[in-house]
């Protein structure tokens, strides 16, 4: 069995608010929280574009006066449904990375595991898929969105993995590094967003739900195509 840790859920950023409390909330209640579950799960439905203040507020039960006291716009909601999970996995990342920055014996395996394993983590929970689902749509959200949020929550990380990368296989160019990260991101996107593909092509062959099973195919997967010869040519 493949030992999974669990990253641990972080606060919503301080948002912007207005004076005075809206009807509805009180100091100390977890009004925001509730606010954000909800968005969460509208979001990860119908996506930026088709979600409503409207829609969140009938999910969580309250006012869309309250929502723009706590967030200011749907786009001020949306931001920090993002940056509240996405943030948690790039820091699980990194502290996973500082271990093996630690050890002088690191292999392609080792850095694709740590770099994975937060995501396959978060997976393990409805709430976590649920992220997972909304981040998977988000890539298919207008640039000025999109590119913001993903560079605010993962560049650092990818980036300290990408010279991780570069590290431990000497044979590849910078461009083959770069290459094969962004692959192996497009392919544990798409493996962890539940679109239930496998379940048809092969049912009863492979199980999406089973974590470890796509831990072990995926990094399986991946450490070959990272570690494989390097593409460029050699004038």
């Amino acid at each position: 069995m493949t030992e999974i840790t669990r990253p641990t859920a972080t606060p919503p950023r301080p948002a912007g608010r207005r004076p005075g409390r809206p009807e509805g909330s009180a100091a100390g209640d977890n009004t925001a929280e509730r606010i954000l579950d909800a968005a969460e799960e509208v979001f990860a439905e119908v996506g930026y574009s088709g979600a409503t203040l409207r829609m969140v507020a009938a999910r969580a039960d309250v006012t869309q006066a309250l929502i723009n006291y706590y967030f200011r716009s749907k786009y001020g909601l949306y931001e920090d449904v993002f940056i509240r999970r996405g943030k948690t996995i790039s820091e699980e990342r990194m502290k996973l990375l500082k271990d093996l920055e630690k050890r002088s014996d690191v292999t392609v395996k080792d850095v694709v595991k740590a770099f994975l394993a937060p995501t396959i983590a978060m997976r393990s929970s409805p709430r976590g898929r649920l992220f997972l689902r909304l981040q998977a749509r988000l890539h298919t959200e207008p640039a000025d969105i999109s590119y913001k949020l993903r560079g605010e929550a993962y560049d650092a990380s990818t980036r300290a993995y990408i010279d991780m990368l570069a590290k431990v296989c000497p044979h590849l160019s910078a461009k083959d590094v770069n290459w094969r990260m962004g692959l192996m991101i497009g392919a544990y996107m798409y493996v962890f967003s539940d679109t239930h593909r496998l379940e048809q092509l092969a049912p009863g062959i492979c199980d999406p739900d089973d974590a470890d099973e796509i831990f072990e195919q995926i990094t399986a997967f991946v450490t070959a195509g990272i570690s494989a010869p390097s593409s460029v040519r050699q004038g």
